[in-house]
This record gives C-alpha cells, sequence and structure tokens, in this order.
C-alpha cells in the first residue's frame, strides 16, 4: 500500500494512492494536484549515505569508499512532493540525487543482515540536493551542504516494504525538465540494504520512522532555477521538485 502525508481543507491528514488519484480517510478521492504534499514520514534521526554507488564516485573523481561514509541531516531539510527548493546566489553546482529512502519500522539494535528486512516499515525516494562548490571534504560534507531548509524532497509515497519484494532490484531515473538525465539501479549499490541495517543497529538504536537515505549513482548534472526536476524509482513513485532562487 502506497500511503501519504497531505494537507487538504485546512487540516494536514492521512491518505493512500488509488488508481492515480489521491484517497482521504472519509472516502473522498481528489487529484494530487488539489493537495498539498508533506513528508510522507516525520523523521527521528537522518542517516544519509554519501558515494554508495561507485559510478557516482568515479563521475565526481573520488574513491569509492571501504565503508559506509555517512553523515547526519535536520529534519528541516525534508520538503513534500511539489514543493519548492532554492538555490543559493553562489552556487557554482547544485545538483539532485535521486535516492531509495528506508523508513525504520520497529527498534533495532544488532539485527544480523538476514533479519533486516523485518525491521523495515517501507521506502520512499528522496532527493538529496547538493551544493558542490560548498564541500569541504569527500569524507566529512560541509553542514551547509546537507542541511539547509527544503534541500532534500522526499515522498510522494511510503511503500509497505511488503509491497516492493526486491528493493535491490529497482530502477531509478531522474528526468529535469522532462529529458532523462539519471539512469541507475539499486543493484549498484556498494553497501546494500540489509548491509545497512546491519551496520547502524551495531552501533546505535533505530527507532521506529529514521530514515536512511542510501545514495544516488552516477548521472547528476547541474540544476539552475525554474527547473523542473523528477526523480522516480520503480514501484515506488515519482517526485516532483522545483528549482527556486535564493540568496544563501
Amino acid at each position: 500500500m502506497k500511503h501519504a502525508r497531505i494537507a487538504y481543507e485546512g487540516r494536514v491528514q492521512q491518505a493512500w494512492e488509488d488508481s492515480g488519484m489521491v484517497r482521504l480517510a472519509d472516502g473522498r478521492r481528489v487529484a494530487e494536484t488539489e493537495v498539498v504534499w508533506l513528508p510522507p514520514v516525520t523523521p527521528g534521526t537522518i542517516l544519509a549515505l554519501g558515494l554508495n554507488y561507485a559510478d557516482h564516485a568515479a563521475e565526481i573523481a573520488s574513491q569509492a569508499p571501504d565503508e559506509p561514509m555517512v553523515f547526519l541531516k535536520g529534519a528541516n531539510t525534508l520538503v513534500g512532493h511539489r514543493a519548492f527548493t532554492p538555490r543559493p546566489d553562489d552556487a557554482s553546482n547544485m545538483h539532485y540525487e535521486c535516492e531509495l529512502a528506508i523508513v525504520v519500522g520497529r527498534p533495532a539494535r544488532n539485527v544480523t543482515k538476514a533479519d533486516a528486512y523485518a525491521y523495515i516499515a517501507g521506502y520512499t525516494v528522496a532527493n538529496d540536493y547538493a551544493v558542490r562548490n560548498y564541500l569541504e571534504g569527500f569524507y566529512r560534507p560541509n553542514f551547509r551542504i546537507k542541511s539547509r531548509d527544503n534541500c532534500t524532497p522526499i515522498g510522494p509515497w511510503l511503500v509497505d516494504a511488503a509491497d516492493i519484494p526486491d528493493p535491490m532490484d529497482l530502477s531509478l531515473t531522474t528526468r529535469v525538465n522532462g529529458v532523462t538525465t539519471q539512469e541507475g539501479t539499486t543493484r549498484d549499490m556498494l553497501f546494500d540494504v540489509p548491509f545497512l541495517i546491519e551496520y547502524f543497529s551495531s552501533f546505535m538504536t533505530l527507532q521506529p520512522g529514521d530514515l536512511i537515505l542510501t545514495g544516488t549513482p552516477k548521472g547528476t548534472v547541474n540544476v539552475m532555477p525554474g527547473d523542473e526536476v523528477v526523480t522516480e524509482i520503480e514501484s515506488i513513485g515519482a517526485l516532483y521538485n522545483t528549482i527556486i532562487a535564493r540568496r544563501p
């Protein structure tokens, strides 16, 4: 099942996908353009992976890591489907990052890879924008890059884990103004979903609602104010976002 959080008729409510429409709790069906989309989860900890695809590491002239390259993000970064993301005036290269996002479903501590999927509530799409000229170092991403307000669209849907038989066999696609600029597959992750659950839970307790953003494949390109960026993951959904101008 595909779940969403939306604002409609002056209140925040849950909704579901229903044959291309949005179904409200009272049974009404409305068009997706009639609602305000919110992030489909209220996050706890947001853990994000850098350089988790070897082809992307090569694309930005960096060596692929031997262990997960992880950074934290603030909840202020998240914004919903069809929302706007500002590009700072001093950005020389700001690019999208289409990513599979894992949503933790129950407390997880010392979980093995064999049991990892039992701790996942579902999956959604994240677009974790980066302002490349703000980067201080590939292993220590500048906080200004990854915790900017509204820099990470997420959604539209939270898809139940049971409806994604194999999250390690999903295609990822990004389109900028209707032109396909990025294509990849989760098969090419360096550190796959079960590994990440085992890795993080070995030293911290993952809690329901925690998010793990799993990195992006090659194909990232510079985007400018006015560009419409669509990041899509097979069986999960297409996440729309528009770039606007804003001073740093």
